[in-house]
């Protein structure tokens, strides 16, 4: 292999990497929220952007610095997970879980049509707090945000499994996801894991939405990365912390490769085609996923 591949290989396993992270972040999103409630949110896409656009609200419009931005973005969202479970999810408690899906669906097209409304159609561009810098690695260059985009990912990786593992508010969570109504007897307030779990979701939502932004731009339809990062949370196990990085980072590695090695031969559809030809190998073998548990029900 010359200089040259070598160059293109490096670089595009680095944009699978950075992208894998993102996927990555949005998943922990979709996971805490089912550990916690056994809901499937399919507005976490739509969580993401509408955290992205109040963080360019913050600082384009008013002027804010971006590490204050930030923090505000992120109580924001927290407000935001938790307002929508009380007046969203609450009332469906109890309804046929593909009613509750629908639910969910909907209230993405709601956020979706609202930031169009608000902030228009057109691209916009959230600017980077490290301006054009880019640090050389020898043979390819990275940009600071792309480097803090995968800080970010392993260390919310590392808080969660923490918090899930040995913080009595994680404990909680994991036993109302076992079972509701016996952690309800046991004195567990369900209504405030719930709440809880839809606050976390919607903070991790924002901090990939906010490094989405500096890579990417910003536009009403990003909300639909959601949708592309559902296979890396059935990859990865849909109950499973470290899957969902895991799934994303294999998920945002195979579209790279993809794109880079097989469009030529394919076509460019076949770098978003490629997640779900992994997904569908791996379930084939592993159907609840690579960390996913086995439900084995008795007779």
């Amino acid at each position: 292999m010359d200089s040259i591949e070598l160059t293109i290989l490096s670089q595009l396993v680095l944009s699978g990497i950075i992208a894998g992270s993102i996927y990555g972040l949005i998943a922990l999103g979709f996971v805490v929220i089912y550990k916690a409630t056994k809901v499937v949110n399919f507005a976490q896409g739509e969580i993401m952007m509408l955290g992205a656009y109040f963080c360019y609200y913050l600082v384009v419009t008013h002027q804010i610095p971006f590490l204050a931005a930030f923090a505000i973005t992120l109580v924001f969202s927290a407000v935001l997970g938790i307002v929508t479970e009380f007046l969203v999810l609450r009332p469906m408690v109890g309804e046929p879980t593909f009613s509750v899906i629908m639910i969910t669906v909907g209230l993405g097209t709601l956020l979706r049509s609202a930031v169009g409304f608000i902030w228009g159609h057109e691209n916009l561009a959230l600017p980077s707090p490290w301006g054009d810098t880019t640090w050389d690695m020898g043979i390819m260059a990275v940009s600071p945000a792309e480097v803090y985009t995968v800080a970010a990912t392993f260390f919310l990786l590392a808080m969660l499994w923490a918090f899930f593992k040995y913080s009595k508010m994680g404990l909680a969570t994991r036993a109302t996801a076992f079972d509701q109504r016996w952690s309800f007897l046991m004195g567990i307030n369900v209504h405030k894991v719930f709440s809880l779990a839809w606050a976390l979701a919607s903070v991790v939502a924002a901090v990939g939405g906010v490094f989405l932004a500096f890579m990417g731009g910003l536009e009403p339809n990003m909300g639909f990365i959601g949708m592309k990062v559902f296979p890396a949370v059935v990859l990865g196990g849909i109950e499973s912390i470290g899957g969902a990085i895991l799934g994303g980072l294999v998920i945002g590695l195979c579209e790279s490769l993809a794109g880079g090695y097989l469009s030529e031969w394919f076509g460019s559809g076949v770098k978003e085609l490629s997640a779900f030809l992994v997904l569908l190998l791996v379930l084939m073998f592993k159907p609840y996923g690579l960390f996913g548990k086995e439900e084995i029900i008795r007779v």
